[in-house]
């Protein structure tokens, strides 16, 4: 099935820019109105012009006519170019003119003249040459290159007074008129437009880099509050509500230690007095408990506080600290190799990072078995793939994975320990670096593990909250 195409249409994206459109469109549609109202003015004051002349000829011709001043048989009158003949000379071929026939009959009405028909259509002058004779040389070379108003009366049968103008070409003028007037609006208009909208739009942007950049691990100052009402009401709300987020999570952390160190407590003394059970099977049952429980109580009180880590960033050889993570699972008889490649060195926090990699590696090497470890480079991107040899996922539930105590194993057995935070404090931290962390199956078979960190930057230029949650 083909998708239809679609046209796609840039349109500007700051304030000042839309406004200057908004604006735009509107003056060129006012602009459009005015040109049909000139137009169709200026082509009624030519239809007027031109059709008023001959009409007037044909009156003082029918009158002069009346009084016996005509020329005998030849029936020629004394007035410009009306002419008289037997029949008339607008024929069948000729493009009619209503319009003009009917300000004719209006006209000669007015003026006390009946007629039985009046015709009038508009022609080449090449076909009325010889009503144009007496015309100077130069005047008619120039006027039998364009059209001529043919009007013709019938004053009784057998008897035809005609009168001939020319038609003046189309006044171009008024068009240039109007687009020079056009330019001068826009100019006027559009300039004083771009500079309201753009005192408008700075506070915006002011604002937006504030949101962007803001971090809960130093204070910042308060953005200026500054232009119209509405944006200075929208800057303050920013502002306290920045101050009750860094309160909010000052008020957490101050929690969250209290929290650690209450159940760390009670911990340990469950850690001692477990050392005391005489039976061997019971006492690593209990020991081995109250380790998850230690470690589970770690990775929860990390994840919640990795909005704002006290680790300041700084540049280590990745590979290096790879391999010292390894070699932890290789001393405990793991099946983890290394594939060594080139060295790179990045801009991190050390210690979340070792801690994101022993999270991806010890998940691997709990469900997939052999585990294979690589780093390499991919344009400004730095990426730590981790393969396994497991079963790999269900696609439709590699994102859940992503989630806080998330685990494919739904009965939560404890014996391959964890409650589901391992990736999820990965991918956070992965985040917090600037990158991303995503799974996907082999097509050999088994899972990998891909961590992907920008090359060159600042990390933890994502915002902490989002980084967290």
């Amino acid at each position: 099935m083909t998708m239809p195409w679609r046209l796609s249409v840039g349109l500007p994206r700051s304030l000042g820019a839309q406004l200057a459109m908004l604006v735009a469109v509107a003056l060129l549609a006012a602009q459009a109105i005015n040109f049909v109202l000139l137009l169709r003015a200026s082509e009624q004051q030519r239809f007027f012009q031109t059709t008023g002349p001959p009409i007037a000829q044909l009156i003082e011709a029918m009158r002069m006519d009346a009084l016996g001043l005509m020329a005998g048989d030849q029936r020629r009158p004394m007035l410009g170019r009306t002419f008289e003949t037997k029949q008339s000379p607008v024929t069948p071929a000729m493009t009619r003119r209503r319009d003009v026939e009917a300000r004719s009959r209006a006209m000669l009405s007015e003026a006390g003249l009946t007629v039985t028909r009046v015709v009038a259509a508009e022609v080449p002058a090449q076909e009325m040459r010889v009503q144009l004779d007496p015309l100077s040389a130069r005047r008619r070379t120039d006027i039998l290159a364009r059209e001529v108003l043919l009007i013709s009366v019938e004053l009784q049968e057998g008897r035809w007074l005609s009168a001939i103008t020319v038609v003046p070409p189309p006044d171009y003028g008024v068009v240039a008129w109007l687009l020079f007037q056009t330019l001068v609006l826009y100019g006027v208009v559009l300039v004083p437009v771009l500079w309201i909208g753009g005192r408008m739009g700075r506070p915006l942007g002011e604002l937006r880099a504030a949101a962007n950049s803001f971090r809960s691990t130093a204070p910042a100052e308060p953005v200026a509050e500054r232009g119209p009402e509405d944006i200075r009401g929208l800057i303050g709300a920013f502002n306290a509500m920045r101050t009750r987020i860094a309160g909010m999570l000052d008020e957490k952390d101050r929690m969250l230690g209290a929290i650690g160190h209450d159940l760390r407590t009670p911990l340990a003394s469950l850690r001692v007095r477990a050392e005391f059970v005489d039976d061997d099977n019971e006492r690593e049952r209990m020991a081995r408990t109250i380790d998850d429980m230690n470690r589970t109580l770690d990775d929860i009180l990390s994840l919640a506080r990795l909005g704002r880590p006290s680790e300041a960033p700084s540049r280590i050889d990745l590979p290096a600290l790879i391999e010292t993570v390894l070699a932890d699972f290789i001393d405990l008889g793991a099946d983890v190799t290394f594939e060594d490649g080139t060295r790179v060195v990045v801009s991190v926090r050390a210690n979340l990072m070792a801690r994101a990699v022993r999270n991806m590696v010890e998940n691997a090497v709990k469900y997939g078995g052999g585990t294979r470890v690589r780093v390499r480079t991919d344009l400004d991107q730095v990426l730590v793939e981790v393969d396994d040899d497991g079963p790999g996922i269900p696609t439709h539930q590699i994102e859940r994975m992503f989630e806080p105590f998330t685990r494919l194993d739904t009965s939560r057995n404890r014996e391959k320990g964890g409650v589901g935070l391992g990736l999820a404090l990965a991918s956070a931290i992965a985040r917090l670096h600037g990158g991303e962390l995503s799974l996907g199956n082999r097509k050999e078979g088994g899972l990998r593990a891909t961590m992907r960190l920008p090359r060159e930057g600042d990390p933890g230029l994502l915002n902490p909250i989002a980084a967290a949650a």
